[in-house]
């Protein structure tokens, strides 16, 4: 419970803690940041580290003066790159055998049958489009992995997903995050980012669910 508390804490209070470590490690910074996006989007242990809420405060905390924006961009959009690029290729050699543990807190096998659903409805562009969901976008290139689509066309979705994943949270904490009511509310949008970025996995879970009991005798 006690970690629990301390992971909430730290996903509200981002900007404080972002700041803290900017002050005690100055530009390495950049490291610790481009190791977080690396490990949310290369390894499918890490799905729960914060994504989408962490650009835009890295995006709010950059407009201080404290780190250059545009080597933000750069450096997590090559975390966000590399860390698919991995991912993929963990999931092509490895495959689906380390999913066959049920109730595995790891290796949930429902977060794979949720990513499949994804491909099943957008096909290749899921990689581009699960940038902007999280979990799936951990399982994305996993799943992109396991059913050997054609590298090319993977880098190609993967190279501009980062680009825009990356580019839009960021940028838009830079020129939006240091707004007096945004940041008077800075807890209240973060919760507004996560919320948003998980309501498509919520409506997808509830029509499946409503599927299943349609069929249900």
């Amino acid at each position: 419970m006690e970690i629990l508390t301390g992971f909430i804490d730290i996903v509200l209070h981002l900007d404080v803690h972002l700041q803290r470590l900017v002050a005690d490690y100055g530009t390495w910074i950049y490291l610790i940041l481009f190791l977080i996006i690396f490990c949310e989007t290369g390894l499918v242990v890490t799905p729960f580290l914060p994504g989408d809420s962490l650009l835009f405060v890295a995006g709010t905390v950059a407009a201080g003066g404290a780190m250059d924006v545009h080597t933000l961009f750069l450096i997590l959009a090559a975390a966000s790159f590399s860390g698919d690029n991995t991912n993929y290729w963990i999931g092509r050699y490895i495959g689906p055998r380390i999913f066959t543990r049920k109730g595995s807190l790891l290796f949930n096998p429902a977060h794979l049958e949720r990513t499949s659903r994804f491909y099943e409805k957008y096909g290749g562009k899921t990689v581009l489009i699960a940038r902007f969901v999280p979990i799936v976008r951990t399982f994305a290139p996993f799943v992109a992995g396991i059913g050997r689509m054609a590298y090319v066309r993977f880098l190609a979705y993967s190279f501009a997903g980062a680009i825009l994943w990356i580019g839009s949270l960021t940028y838009a904490g830079y020129f939006f995050g240091n707004l007096p009511i945004i940041r008077d509310n800075l807890s209240i949008v973060i919760i507004a980012i996560v919320v948003i970025s998980i309501m498509p996995g919520v409506i997808e879970f509830l029509r499946s669910r409503r599927r299943r009991q349609g069929l249900a005798p």
